[in-house]
């Protein structure tokens, strides 16, 4: 344990979670289910060949692969933070689906600090780029630390107006991976005067697939989301859904009903959005909620993941058996009842009139077996 009271990872233990966080099959949700299932990356590593049954053994890195990336990180002045330790951010650790690993180019602290969210168009109008900016620069006066994805537009300009307070910008790809590589004078800055943060290892090139995890980092890490022009099928409306989804507050700005531009963002003000013109608005909704002060220190934090399990291990299910679904297995149901189109976990609960665990358990298995895909904000589909 440190200062914190948080629990350390010793080297062994963060190089079998990184060997783990990057063999085939397994993403974020199995990376949980795993070690929750195993008690240690070392186990869950033994006992992946076996859970994979789709004909094909899964690619396990072997240690040499995890030390070449650790060393890359290094080499590039980041750091690597594990989930469970103690400078891991706490916000992003309660999510559905939190990122085993975070490289972070830049200041770490600024993640420890209240952080909210500013998202919007790519091709953003001259008004919203300089609302945005304005908007950014008056979070980050109250105490706010700015977070956005480097994108053209909104993204941009949130980071410009926030970058004398603090600013966090989450890439898609690898943190030291510029994208758009117009903007690479604007992440030297954040990487000199705030942070980068990335999921997936150095060198990765960002895929379209990579974007929905990266805004699920950016909803994470944040205690809201302000949009500001963002059209009806965006990236920054899957911010907000996502932001929705882990109980987070959503800001919309309003916007001209006749720039496409604006009718996603017009229409989460027809959800549950914080109609928004300005900082105030903001600070009425979150005021008293959180310590906008800069800490002296990383805040104390609990270890979400302990490092041996505190009930029994669940047993694998056994398709087959059907012990509580009655003639069909457990298996069988959830196959039944999911499709192409994703579904909630709570849904597919109710659906299969199975447990909560018995239905996390048969995904788990699905999912290692290359027949379940899992979406953000906790969805799961048939492959």
């Amino acid at each position: 344990m440190d200062g914190t009271g948080a629990q350390r990872l010793d080297d062994a233990e963060r190089l079998d979670r990184l060997r783990l966080a990057r063999a085939d099959q397994v993403g974020p949700v199995t990376f949980h289910r795993l070690l929750e299932r195993y008690g240690s990356a070392a186990a869950a590593l033994s006992a992946l060949p076996g859970l994979t049954g789709n004909g094909r053994p899964a690619r396990i890195p072997d240690r040499t692969d995890a030390e070449r990336e650790l060393k890359a990180v290094e080499r590039l002045g980041a750091r690597l933070l594990a989930f469970g330790d103690a400078d891991y951010p706490t916000p992003l650790a309660a999510i559905a689906d939190p990122p085993p690993f975070l490289a972070v180019l830049g200041d770490p602290a600024l993640l420890q600090r209240s952080c909210i969210a500013m998202v919007g168009a790519r091709n953003a109008s001259v008004a919203g780029q300089r609302f945005a900016q304005r908007m950014a620069a008056d979070l980050g006066g109250q105490g706010f630390v700015v977070v956005s994805g480097l994108a053209r537009g909104i993204d941009a300009a949130a980071h410009t107006g926030a970058m004398d307070a603090g600013t966090v910008a989450v890439v898609a790809g690898g943190v030291d991976v510029v994208f758009p590589p117009e903007n690479r004078a604007l992440y030297e800055a954040i990487a000199e005067r705030g942070a980068v943060v990335a999921e997936l290892p150095p060198g990765t090139e960002p895929k379209a697939r990579h974007f929905p995890r990266r805004n699920r980092i950016i909803a994470g890490l944040s205690a809201g989301v302000v949009v500001v022009e963002a059209a009806l099928r965006s990236g920054s409306l899957l911010t907000a859904r996502m932001a929705f989804d882990e109980n987070r507050e959503v800001f919309a700005v309003p916007g001209s009903p006749l720039d496409p531009r604006c009718r996603g963002s017009n229409d989460l003000l027809r959800q549950r959005a914080h109609l928004t013109e300005g900082v105030d608005d903001v600070m009425e909704v979150l005021r008293g909620q959180l310590d906008l002060r800069p800490p002296s220190r990383p805040a104390t934090r609990r270890t979400p993941l302990p490092a041996a399990p505190q009930r029994p291990v669940p047993t694998p299910v056994q398709t087959g058996t059907g012990a509580e679904a009655g003639d069909r297995d457990p298996v069988g149901r959830v196959v039944e009842a999911l499709g192409p189109t994703p579904v909630t976990v709570d849904e597919l609960v109710r659906r299969c009139q199975l447990s909560a665990a018995s239905v996390t358990s048969v995904l788990l298995e699905l999912e290692l077996s290359g027949r379940v895909e899992r979406h953000p904000g906790q969805r799961v589909s048939l492959l």
